[in-house]
Parts: C-alpha cells; sequence; structure tokens
C-alpha cells in the first residue's frame, strides 16, 4: 500500500477503502489486508481450515500474500488481549446498494428512499448484517462509528458509489438495537460526527445517536385501510381532536396511549385525531417542530413499532390518524443536518435562502433533487409504513414566500423579479400528487396564512393539490368578535360573517389549534368576556356555532373540557378541574359533554359536513342582524334536508325571536341547544316542535318564532 493511500485510509479521508482492504489478486496469488485498530493479531480462516496469519503494519493494518489462484472464502480471526474473536470481513463484500436506486435517487424519484439509505439489517451473499448508506458528497471519506466498535470509526470506512454522492458499507454481525452515527471527514480534513438523517429509530434525547431497527409490528387495521378514502373527504365527517402526545397524559407510552387516548376519543366521537409532530425532536419545548430525525418516531414514548400500535389501535376503534409534518425548516444542531457534510447540503447554499429570521433555523433547499427526493419520500414513508391517514403540513406560507419574516435587502427576487419560491412551488406539488398515486385515501392539509390562490386546488391544474387548507382567517376573525363584551359586538358582526364571502375558494378547516392557546393567548374560554358562567356560555355558544359553520373542525386538547390555564407542555391539561371532589367538575364536565353532543349529532346529521365545499349547501338567514348579535343560517345535505342553526351572542334572553324558513317544512324540533341544563347552562330551550306560519321574514316565504337562550346556539331540523 502506497504512503498516501496508507495515510488516506488511516485518516478517514479514502473515498474506495475496498480497493485497499478485504483480499485481491496481486502477483505471486491473493493479499489479504485488513484495518483492525487495538487488535493483536488477525488470521486468514480458509474454508479448507488453513489458517494464517497476517503480518502487523503497525496503525491496526495487518497484511500478508498467500500462494493461492483466486480470492477464496474466508473468515477472519480477530485477538484482542488475548480474546479470539470470529469476524467477517466487511471489504469482501460488493457493494449492496443497487445501481438502480442509485439512479432514482440522483434523479430525485426515489419514492421510497428510506429502503436504500440510512441502516438496512439484511442478509448479504448469504451473511446476516446491516447496510449502511448515506449521502455525502462533499465529504473526503466517511466512517461508521457505533456501539458495535467504541464509538471508533477507523476500522469500518464506507466506499464512495461514485457520482451519486453515496456511501455504503455492509457490516457483518450488526442488527437490529445497535446505535450508530456516521464519522465525516470534511473537505479541509475536520471530522464530524453525525446522526442518520434516514435513522428510523434514535435514541431517547438528549442522546442523540441513531438506532438499528427492524420492525415486527403485524398490521390489524384491513377493514380501516379497505375503507379509507371511499368516500371524499370533502362529504364526509371528519371533527379532529388535536393532541400532543407527550403531555396529553404525561408519562404515558405509545401502547399506554392506545389504550387511554382512543377510549377518550371514541367517547367524545372525534373522527380524526391530529398529532402534533411525532418524529424526533432534541428539544421537547419545541412540541416536534424542530426536528433532527425526520424518519424516526420520537423514542419519548417507545420504540417505532410501538408508534404502529398506537396508529393500529386508533384505526380499529374507526379513528383517522393525522400527523403534523414539518418539512419547512430545520435547527441547526451540530450532530444533525446542518451543513451535514462540511458544505450547506439540505439548506440552501444561499445564506439569505437558508437561515429563518423567526425560529432559528435553517430552511430546505427545494430546488436541489436529493432533498426533495429525501422530504416527499418522507412523506410516503409515514403513510405507507405506519399507515397515516394525513398531513398536516406545517408552516406553508414560509416556504411559499422567499420574503417571509424578511425586511428589504434580507431576500432576493426569484427569477421573474417575484417573491414565491417557484422551488418550494413545485416541491409541494410534487409530494401532494406522489401521495395522492401512491396512498389513496390519505389527505393532505396545509397551514397556509395567507391569500395563496389554488391552495386545494389539484395539481392537474396549477394547484398545489392538497386535500384541505386550515382557514386562519375564520379563526382569527371569530375570536375577535367572541372576545369582545356583548355591548360592543354589534361593531364587529361582520367578523364572524366575513368568512362566507370566500367559504368556498378553498377547501376549509376551521382550527381553534394548540397555536391560539400558549404564548400568553390564554385558553379558549378565558378569552370570552364575563363572569365565568358566561365565559362558559360564549364559549359553548362559540363551539355550536363553529361545528354548524361549513368547514371542518379541529380543537386542541384541553378545550374540550373548558380548561382555564393555556397549554403547557410541561404538563398537558388540566386534568383535575374533572375530578368530582373539584367544586367546580360539573361546569367543566358540561362542556365536555356539549363536545360530545355535537360530534354525535354532527356525524348523524348530513347536512352539517356532506356539502362543506358546495355554495349550495349554505344560507344566510339572518346574517345582519347586528344590534342583536344573532346569526342564522341553513345548512342542506345531497338530498336537500335542512338543518337551522341560529346563535344568540347577546347575553339576554330574546323571546318569540322571529327566524325566516322555507315553507315547506312542516315543523322544526330543536336538537341541540348549548344553554341546556346538562351543559351547565340556564336550560332555556324550545321544547316542543316550532310550527312555521306563512309571515315571510329574513327573504323567506315563511317564519318561525323562537326562544333564544342568552349566549347560546339552537341547531333545529325537521320534527
Amino acid at each position: 500500500m502506497g504512503a498516501t493511500d496508507r495515510e488516506r485510509l488511516l485518516s478517514g479521508a479514502h473515498h474506495d477503502p475496498h480497493a485497499l482492504l478485504g483480499a485481491h489478486p496481486v502477483s505471486g496469488g491473493v493479499v489479504f489486508r485488513v484495518l483492525r485498530p487495538y487488535a493483536e493479531a488477525v488470521t486468514v480462516s480458509l474454508a479448507d481450515g488453513v489458517r494464517e496469519e497476517l503480518a502487523d503494519e503497525g496503525d491496526g493494518l495487518f497484511s500478508r500474500v498467500l500462494p493461492l489462484d483466486s480470492v477464496p472464502e474466508y473468515t477472519l480471526l480477530v485477538r484482542y488481549e488475548g480474546n479470539e474473536t470470529q469476524v467477517q470481513d466487511p471489504y469482501r463484500f460488493l457493494p449492496s446498494l443497487g445501481e438502480f436506486d442509485l439512479h432514482l435517487f440522483g434523479e430525485g424519484r426515489h419514492e421510497q428512499l428510506w429502503t436504500a439509505l440510512g441502516a438496512e439489517p439484511m442478509v448479504h451473499q448469504g451473511v446476516t448484517g446491516t447496510r449502511f448508506t448515506v449521502w455525502a458528497p462533499n465529504a473526503r471519506g466517511v466512517r461508521v462509528a457505533g456501539s458495535f466498535n467504541f464509538w471508533d470509526g477507523t476500522a469500518l470506512p464506507m466506499r464512495s458509489l461514485g457520482s451519486s454522492g453515496v456511501w455504503e458499507l455492509f457490516v457483518p454481525g450488526i442488527g437490529e438495537g445497535e446505535r450508530y452515527k456516521f464519522e465525516i471527514t470534511r473537505s479541509d480534513g475536520s471530522r464530524t460526527m453525525r446522526a442518520d438523517p434516514m435513522a428510523r429509530w434514535a435514541e431517547t434525547p438528549p442522546a442523540t445517536a441513531s438506532v438499528v431497527h427492524v420492525s415486527r409490528h403485524e398490521w390489524r387495521d384491513e377493514e380501516w385501510m379497505t375503507g379509507r378514502g371511499r368516500r371524499p373527504v370533502h362529504e364526509s365527517p371528519f371533527s379532529v381532536y388535536e393532541v400532543h402526545l407527550a403531555s396529553w397524559r404525561p408519562g404515558l407510552t405509545y401502547r399506554q396511549l392506545a389504550d387511554q387516548l382512543t377510549t377518550y376519543v371514541s367517547d367524545l366521537g372525534f373522527t380524526h385525531v391530529e398529532l402534533m409532530p411525532v418524529a424526533e425532536h432534541p428539544f421537547g419545548g419545541s412540541w416536534g417542530y424542530q426536528i433532527t430525525g425526520f424518519y424516526a418516531p420520537t423514542a419519548r414514548l417507545g420504540t417505532p413499532d410501538d408508534f404502529k400500535y398506537l396508529v393500529d389501535a386508533l384505526h380499529r376503534a374507526g379513528i383517522g390518524v393525522i400527523m403534523d409534518w414539518v418539512p419547512a425548516h430545520f435547527p441547526r444542531d451540530d450532530w444533525a443536518l446542518a451543513e451535514f457534510d462540511g458544505r450547506p447540503l439540505y439548506e440552501h447554499e444561499d445564506p439569505l435562502r437558508a437561515a429563518h429570521p423567526d425560529w432559528g433555523t435553517l430552511e430546505f433547499d427545494y430546488g436541489r433533487r436529493e432533498v426533495r427526493n429525501f422530504l416527499v419520500a418522507n412523506a410516503v414513508y409515514w403513510c405507507e409504513e405506519f399507515h397515516i391517514d394525513g398531513l398536516r403540513v406545517d408552516a406553508v406560507a414560509s416556504m411559499l414566500y422567499l420574503d417571509y419574516s424578511r425586511e428589504d435587502g434580507q431576500w432576493s427576487p426569484n427569477e421573474h423579479g417575484g417573491r414565491d419560491n417557484p422551488d418550494a412551488v413545485a416541491f409541494l406539488q410534487e409530494m401532494n400528487a406522489t401521495v395522492c398515486r401512491r396512498c389513496p385515501g390519505v389527505l393532505t392539509i396545509a397551514e397556509e396564512s395567507t391569500a395563496w390562490e389554488g391552495v386545494t386546488r389539484a395539481t392537474s391544474d396549477g394547484g398545489l393539490g392538497f386535500g384541505l387548507k386550515w382557514n386562519m382567517g375564520w379563526m382569527h376573525d371569530s375570536l375577535v368578535y367572541v372576545a369582545k363584551d356583548p355591548v360592543h359586538r354589534k361593531y364587529h358582526h361582520n367578523e364572524m360573517t366575513f368568512s362566507m364571502v370566500y367559504a368556498y375558494s378553498e377547501n376549509y378547516v376551521l382550527p381553534i389549534s394548540h397555536d391560539e392557546v400558549v404564548h400568553g393567548k390564554g385558553s379558549l374560554v378565558s378569552k370570552m368576556p364575563g363572569d365565568w358562567w358566561q365565559q362558559r356560555a360564549t364559549l359553548r355558544s362559540y363551539l355550536g356555532f363553529m361545528w354548524a359553520h361549513p368547514g371542518k373542525q379541529l380543537l386542541f386538547m384541553g378545550q374540550e373540557f373548558a380548561q382555564g390555564a393555556e397549554w403547557s407542555e410541561a404538563h398537558g391539561p388540566d386534568w383535575w378541574l374533572l375530578d368530582p371532589s373539584y367544586g367546580a367538575a360539573a361546569d367543566h364536565q358540561g362542556v365536555r359533554d356539549l363536545v360530545r353532543d355535537l360530534n354525535t349529532v354532527y356525524r348523524a346529521t348530513p347536512a352539517l359536513w356532506e356539502r362543506d365545499t358546495d355554495p349550495a349547501g349554505f344560507a344566510w338567514i339572518a346574517g345582519d342582524a347586528a344590534e342583536d348579535n344573532v346569526f342564522a343560517f341553513l345548512r342542506h345535505d345531497a338530498d336537500g334536508a335542512p338543518l337551522l342553526a341560529v346563535s344568540n351572542f347577546s347575553p339576554v334572553v330574546r323571546h318569540a325571536y322571529r327566524i325566516g324558513v322555507p315553507d315547506d317544512v312542516p315543523a322544526w324540533h330543536e336538537i341541540l341547544n348549548t344553554d341546556a341544563q346538562r351543559y351547565g347552562g340556564s336550560d332555556v330551550t324550545n321544547p316542543d316542535p316550532v310550527k312555521p306560519d306563512a309571515q315571510g321574514w329574513h327573504g323567506q316565504p315563511a317564519s318561525i318564532r323562537l326562544t333564544l337562550p342568552p349566549l347560546a346556539t339552537v341547531w333545529l331540523r325537521p320534527a
């Protein structure tokens, strides 16, 4: 071995260690060369029983030329401190990654990238071990270090697979549960230890190593998966309970949550849960939105198979699972993605395009094929491997606009002189199209806070291709309204009606999410004015209005029982408020009972969801009763069957309040009243069927007289 090759090999900067190590034909026979630091001796053991000890060349290198006609089958006997171990030589194996995988990755089209990169336990050339592969095109060399070699990668340099930028090494005898990292030699000769970007499992934070994983979960959700997507989500009931798993009931594992969370959500009647990010993240205070392990469910709550067990249990209970997905940015931790191989790789090379001004993080380079492949495959991965039913994509606006949260001079226009990011647009379109094609029935949801046109329009028509979009405008406007004292609400009446001006411009979700109950914003009930009774009453009325409004519903945990304090990931919801020994427990239980009944009636009433995206499914009855703080509207199902929703956001009872109605309904029956006594209300109800009279009102040919409870919403349908 030449001095240059020797120096490069020992320093971890050689691109082809397999050309130096292992067994190779030479003049006079076959040379065997082994790199085993700290070994006392290395012996080659041939299949015919012949054993030859190799000469010690120093620095952990051992070699000898044996008079053989061809390279034989062999193993190594390595002696450390008098103990001899028989092992396979990693450098006698052909590459374990195929040319087609490399071609697809180079084109940015490997839709199951996790099967090609990362740590893959396998049988290769008849030997059991693990294939390690990593993309590091700027590296001078890469080595594998882990619990199996005392975190010294000297003996396990990887080979470069050409222009792909991928490095590969099959390590015999390594299997499930082993911890590892990649030791990367940068272009300047310095080294960095990095977690595997494609790791399917990671150590529990604050530890940062990747873990070799083999899934053994056997799915039992065939009925759910077969029926998923049979009916378009826009024409189906869809009410979502948003959950931060680690704090919902702190200390529970994925498997314990499979029992307790499933039971709780089933009882309340939500159709789906939305999980705040479950991918591995180092800082719990980020709530999972600063991810370092995009392919690894957080180990805080268990193994990847434990997470599959949770999804399986929810599915078998008839509950869909949506997961928050964060392709907008990643943290700067020096053991993760940032300048992964010594140069910007996953992030953009232009500092103005890479650094996110709000979160201290880095933004992905969506124009690079391999980076786009990493993210698109990640979306597919969660859907295919974990049976996730929906991806709520976080911070879409920050991806779409080059000037997002940036001042003049802090951003550069695109090639057309505009502020939109065409690379991000192309990425989102590709992600949505790929998920739609590969994973029928899976829904993608955009958290997009601007008026970007076509978020939920099909990619074939030039849209981004999302299935649903969070209606941030409705959320903001409606919360502004209900936070006002009733005497002032008439001046803000349009805050509650404006949403219907654009309600059918996209397919919407109405979100009351975690973002609205943190960072000093207070809980949902605490936003309401007045005394404790008025706050709860307004909350109940608001929820009734929300569940009846066109669009799907999302409610963050704790708000279903009127938690008084804002959410903290440190302790989660205040479950003690529901303890019967607490004096005001009935107040909180009443709100939870209402949420249960809202979901029950909602799911049984197609008028509330079947035509959410069809303007013919909605009609204002009283949209201008600002002086009375009253809103009334009709919802219709596909057959035209109506539901009448009336909200009174004033603290007075309105007797014999006239509401216009169609003349083809002989009588109306109250099916839900948020002022009912069992919810903690004053029990002002309309117990008997209400018959219309021929007096036209509100532009309708007939009308009814209702008793409107204070700060309440009532639903009526044909008796």
